[in-house]
């Protein structure tokens, strides 16, 4: 990951709530032999004793799983929006390209847990993602039986103990005023993904320039 100071999140609020809005992680980590070994998958994250939590479920026996087992250090990278940058729309066009983008790293120690807290997971997993709706026919408590138990023979839970967290939201900070206007200008025409951007960089464009310039 870069660590250029410019370029990181301080502030925890909102940290997580980017988690929260981008819960489809890669989580990585490597087995006894140091094979990398890697899964996507959606995570929730809480706190509890003033610690920070993230909590999931995998297959079982897969290569994840058992490397899981093995060695319990993992890494859950969460990633946002992003967009190609051209250097023609700096003040000075004669630059190279580049990319922005925002992605939360959260390494933590990875521990498995037993038949009940999967219960749990997998209820605040279903209602997370139908909006929180008691009524909708996929939430956990709603399945006919036995459908949830067989389900449950081939999956486990996991809690995932934080113990650092890394970001990079690259969004032109080191770009004088003329060309973070420019960008901004152009991103806000390239689709979904530009217009994300661009909403996060106008968020901090005050930050950026510490009120010495306000851009339209």
């Amino acid at each position: 990951m870069y660590d250029l100071p410019y370029h990181k999140e301080k502030n925890e609020q909102v940290i997580k709530e980017f988690i929260v809005q981008y819960p489809f992680a890669f989580l990585a980590g490597s087995d006894l032999e140091n094979k990398p070994v890697a899964t996507q998958l959606p995570l929730l994250i809480k706190e509890k004793d003033r610690k920070k939590f993230l909590r999931g479920h995998i297959m079982k026996n897969t290569d994840h799983h058992k490397a899981f087992l093995q060695n319990n250090n993992v890494l859950a990278v969460f990633t946002g929006h992003h967009a190609y940058v051209s250097g023609t729309w700096y003040d000075n066009p004669y630059q190279p390209s580049t990319w922005n983008y925002m992605s939360v790293h959260a390494k933590g120690i990875i521990r498995f847990l037993d038949e009940v807290a999967l219960v749990e997971v997998l209820r605040m997993t279903t209602l997370h993602f139908e909006d929180y709706n008691p009524q909708s026919e996929t939430i956990f408590d709603n399945l006919p039986r036995p459908t949830p138990k067989k389900l449950m023979k081939a999956i486990v839970a996991f809690e995932i103990e934080i113990q650092e967290v890394d970001t990079v939201f690259k969004l032109s900070q080191d770009r004088d005023a003329k060309s973070y206007e420019n960008i901004l200008a152009c991103l806000r025409i390239r689709g979904e993904a530009g217009q994300a951007i661009a909403a996060e960089m106008e968020k901090r464009t005050r930050e950026v320039f510490k009120d010495d310039v306000v851009l339209d």
